[in-house]
C-alpha cells in the first residue's frame, strides 16, 4: 500500500472528524488517562501521523531517557508497515527519521521559559517547518496557569499545534463529573482539546471530552490494540 492510502485510513482522520479539523495551529491539546496504558503510544502514533504526511515534528519528553520514546516511534512505524504493506518501508522510515527530534529535559531542573526557548533554537537552526510539538510527561499538577500560558502563547507565535500527556492516578478522584481531568481545571481555557484514555470492557477507548468550545462526553471510534498499542477503529 502507497503512504497516501495510509494516511487516509488512519484511524486518526476520525479524531480530526471528531475535533472539526483536529487541536489546529497554534493551539494545545492533551491526552489524559492514568499512569502506564498508552498515553505515550498515542502521543506517537499522532506525530508519526503527521510525519508521514511530511511534516516535521520535534518531541520533547520530561522523562529522565528517551530510548523508550525512540523504542515507540520504531515499533508503531513497524506496526504500521507491517499491517498496510507500505511501499518502499525503509526509504519512508528514513524520511520519517529525518523530520524528527527528540528533546530531554527534567520539570524541576528546567522552565517552562527555558524549555521553549530551547524548542525555538531547534526549529530556527534545523526544523524550520516544524508543524507539531509533541509534550511528553509534563506534570501539570507541578506546573503554573503562567507555564502553560507560555506553551499557549509558543504555539500561537510559532504557527503549531502542542500535544501534552496527562496523568492521573484514579479516575474517580482525579476527573470531574463530565470525565474532566482535575489537573486540568485551572488552564482548561488554554486547552482546545482534551481526550481521555479509558479502559472499557477490557479495551483502551479513546474519549473526547472537550471540543474547542464545548465540553463534550464522546467515546470516539478509535481504541487501542491491546498487544501493540497502536492505535485502531474500535
Amino acid at each position: 500500500m502507497v503512504k497516501k492510502e495510509i494516511i487516509e485510513r488512519s484511524p486518526l482522520r476520525k479524531l480530526e472528524e471528531a475535533t472539526h479539523g483536529g487541536v489546529g495551529k497554534g493551539k494545545l491539546g492533551v491526552i489524559a488517562s492514568r499512569r502506564g496504558i498508552g498515553k505515550t503510544a498515542c502521543l506517537v502514533h499522532i506525530a508519526t501521523d503527521k510525519l508521514m504526511r511530511g511534516k516535521h515534528v520535534i518531541h520533547v519528553s520530561y522523562s529522565s531517557r528517551v530510548d523508550h520514546i525512540i523504542t515507540w516511534y520504531e515499533d508503531i512505524f513497524k506496526e504500521i508497515s507491517k499491517k498496510r504493506n507500505l511501499e518502499d518501508a525503509m526509504e519512508v522510515h528514513d524520511e520519517l527519521i529525518k523530520n524528527r527530534v527528540i528533546m530531554n529535559f527534567n520539570q524541576k531542573g528546567f522552565s517552562v521559559d527555558h524549555v521553549i526557548e530551547s524548542v525555538k533554537a531547534m526549529m530556527k537552526n534545523g526544523q524550520m517547518d516544524t508543524d507539531a510539538v509533541i509534550v511528553d510527561g509534563f506534570d501539570f499538577t507541578q506546573a503554573t496557569k503562567e507555564d502553560v500560558k507560555a506553551f499557549s502563547f509558543f504555539a500561537k507565535d510559532s504557527d503549531i499545534e502542542i500535544w501534552f500527556s496527562d496523568s492521573y492516578t484514579d479516575k474517580e478522584t482525579y476527573t470531574d463529573k463530565n470525565g474532566m481531568p482535575k489537573n486540568l481545571t485551572d488552564v482548561i481555557d488554554q486547552i482546545e482539546v482534551v481526550l481521555t484514555l479509558q479502559n472499557k470492557d477490557g479495551k483502551m477507548i479513546l474519549k473526547l471530552v472537550k471540543d474547542h468550545d464545548k465540553v463534550v462526553s464522546e467515546d470516539l471510534s478509535i481504541k487501542l490494540d491491546e498487544k501493540s498499542l497502536l492505535l485502531s477503529e474500535a
